[in-house]
């Protein structure tokens, strides 16, 4: 009886890896052919004179992938063997992914802004939230999606709005219209702000790297923006401030995901009381608080500890050098940044059918425009006033 009921497991565990396997492969070879032509797409710049040879790519791969799975999706009827391993990437490699990006982010590395430098993030974090979900609430969209281009504006692009969907039980055409918005304006920041933040702050390129990290949305955006203004102003320290400004912009992941689905949650309740539907009560507080998320709280205080040691005793931990160190934070977090968050957004453009658009309509796409100016117009304001006093 015991070896039977082995066997049903076995052959279950089996019959599970066949079904997620096409379209796991497919997942891989949609990242792998992103990360490449991202690669080229900068090798391309440089050659047309964009970059200086030295450059790292400012394409992200992740965006490639996303707009292959979307061609892919659209141009081929895909079978629907591929459709559970692309929906498995897009929950567990996802949420494998994020707790890897916890190795990337130090405390210490926050502590460099200072004073000011962290409740000047925090300010533009609340304006992209709040806006969002005030014009969301004002243009009677959904709460859910309206929840995913808050997190999306406010924190750390696309990432922020995979990590936040599964707490609020969001849909797939709901996160697949979230990512389009997200990228959209997110790359015409990229673009626009580098030559914007030169006009504004030529001067200093401390407050430049500032206004780069708070009011782009996404990391691979954030990074091409300050490659891009570097390499038409020859200012290598504004890379390094945005970069410090997003990374820490990233840590504020932890607290927002459970606050932002306690206002859903919150919204939803009220709305049902409204119309009479008495059954479905707020969740408890801790299921807005999902494991992966505290799993990337661990590896970010890992981090942490590990760069203190290391520089009060030469080890991390008193027991790793510092290169063994480096290398070993860098390449997991690298792992799961470009692998395995790669995979997931390779998921997330083959999931990603045009059709699904028509019921929703244009009005997202002016609440996320609307959200964008707004971090942008909070971030100039406030880095006008204040960012002299930050020194890093």
């Amino acid at each position: 009886m015991e070896k039977l009921k082995e066997k049903k497991e076995r052959e279950k565990e089996q019959h599970f890896l066949v079904r997620i396997l096409p379209g796991i492969l497919l997942c891989i070879v949609v990242m792998l052919l992103g990360i490449f032509g991202a690669e080229l797409l900068g090798f391309l710049m440089i050659q047309m004179g964009m970059l200086s040879p030295e450059s790292q790519t400012p394409v992200s791969g992740i965006f490639v992938a996303i707009i292959i799975g979307i061609i892919l999706r659209n141009t081929f009827r895909l079978s629907n063997s591929f459709f559970y391993g692309i929906s498995f990437s897009m929950k567990y490699v996802l949420r494998a992914g994020i707790i890897l990006l916890g190795l990337r982010l130090s405390l210490l590395e926050a502590l460099k802004l200072g004073a000011i430098g962290i409740p000047l993030i925090v300010a533009c974090i609340s304006a992209g939230l709040f806006i969002t979900l005030y014009l969301t609430n004002k243009m009677k969209q959904s709460m859910r999606l309206g929840t995913l281009i808050a997190t999306g504006t406010g924190i750390c692009g696309v990432t922020a709005i995979m990590a936040t969907s599964p707490v609020i039980k969001a849909k797939e055409d709901e996160i697949s219209y979230a990512v389009a918005n997200i990228t959209i304006f997110g790359l015409t920041g990229m673009v626009l702000y580098p030559f914007l933040a030169n006009f504004m702050f030529a001067a200093d390129p401390i407050k430049a790297g500032l206004f780069l990290g708070t009011a782009i949305h996404d990391t691979a955006q954030v990074t091409g923006a300050a490659l891009i203004y570097d390499q038409f102003f020859q200012t290598q320290e504004v890379v390094e401030i945005a970069t410090v400004t997003k990374l820490t912009r990233n840590l504020f992941i932890i607290a927002i995901i459970p606050f932002v689905s306690y206002l859903f949650f919150k919204s939803s309740d009220r709305r049902g009381h409204e119309n009479g539907n008495m059954e479905k009560a707020l969740p408890k507080w801790y299921t807005f608080i999902p494991l992966f998320v505290i799993g990337f709280l661990i590896l970010s205080f890992v981090r942490t500890i590990g760069d203190l040691t290391m520089e009060n005793n030469g080890a991390a931990f008193g027991l790793i050098s510092s290169n063994t160190w480096e290398g070993l934070y860098t390449n997991l977090s690298s792992f799961g940044t470009t692998y395995l968050l790669g995979m997931a957004m390779a998921g997330v453009g083959l999931s990603t059918n045009f059709k699904m658009f028509k019921g929703i309509g244009i009005k997202p796409f002016y609440i996320g425009f609307a959200a964008a100016i707004a971090v942008g117009a909070v971030s100039f304001v406030l880095i006008f006033l204040f960012g002299g006093l930050i020194t890093v």
